[in-house]
C-alpha cells in the first residue's frame, strides 16, 4: 500500500506539471485529461459525469467548461437523440499537447514494464481493477 501511495503523490505532482505546462489550473488540466480519457475509452463525458469525476459542483462544473471552452480546450455537443444531453470533447490540439508532455513517460513506462510477462500484468490490471473497485464502494458510501 505504501508503493501504491507513493505512485499517487508522483500522479498528483505529475498532474500538476501538466497543469502549469499548459498554463492552466490544476483543476481545469484535470478536467481536459478526464475528458480526452473518457474520450479515448469510448465513453465521452456529461458536464454532469465530469462534476463527479472531478468533484466539483455543477456551478463551479459550467464556470470550468465555460473557460475551457472560451480557451478551445473542449467543446460542448449535442449528439445524443436528447438533444438536451450535452456531450463533452476535447480540442483538437489536447491529445497533440498531452502526447507530447507524457509521450517519453510512456516511453519509460513501457521499457520498465517490459520484462514482466504479459500473464503477470493482466494479474496486476485485475488486481487494480479489484482495488479501484474497493475505493469506489467506499467513496459512495461515505458521500451518502
Amino acid at each position: 500500500m505504501e508503493s501504491l501511495r507513493i505512485y499517487g503523490g508522483h500522479y498528483a505532482e505529475l498532474s500538476r506539471r501538466f497543469a502549469a505546462w499548459l498554463g492552466l489550473h490544476s483543476t481545469d488540466a484535470t478536467a481536459v485529461l478526464e475528458i480526452a480519457a473518457a474520450e479515448e475509452r469510448g465513453t465521452p463525458l456529461s458536464p454532469a459525469r465530469l462534476s463527479e469525476r472531478i468533484s466539483l459542483s455543477t456551478g463551479a462544473t459550467t464556470a470550468l467548461l465555460n473557460r475551457l471552452e472560451a480557451a478551445g480546450h473542449i467543446t460542448r455537443t449535442r449528439e445524443h437523440s436528447d438533444r438536451r444531453v450535452v456531450t463533452l470533447r476535447s480540442g483538437g490540439h489536447v491529445q497533440e499537447r498531452a502526447d507530447e508532455f507524457f509521450g517519453p513517460l510512456a516511453g519509460r513506462l513501457d521499457a520498465a514494464m517490459a520484462p514482466y510477462p504479459p500473464q503477470l500484468l493482466e494479474r496486476f490490471e485485475q488486481f487494480m481493477t479489484d482495488l479501484n473497485a474497493t475505493m469506489d464502494a467506499h467513496l459512495a458510501e461515505r458521500s451518502r
